[in-house]
């Protein structure tokens, strides 16, 4: 059986909580800035969790996170 491996482009996005779930940034915090209001700009700072519909996908991304 081939060994099995983690999704690399997964494991710098998404990082596993204690509880179980996993940590993700918020997109749309790249480029483009001008236009977007600091409201807008401050509220995608930190971290978000991933939603509760996903976590089994990214779970399957990462076997041993």
């Amino acid at each position: 059986m081939p060994k099995m491996k983690s999704n690399r482009g997964a494991a710098k996005r998404f990082q596993k909580t204690a509880s179980g779930g996993f940590k993700r940034h918020s997109s749309h915090k790249r480029h483009i800035l001008t236009k977007k209001s600091s409201k807008r700009k401050r509220q995608l700072r930190g971290t978000d969790l991933v939603n509760a519909a996903d976590v089994g996908l990214v779970r399957r991304m990462l076997p041993f996170s």
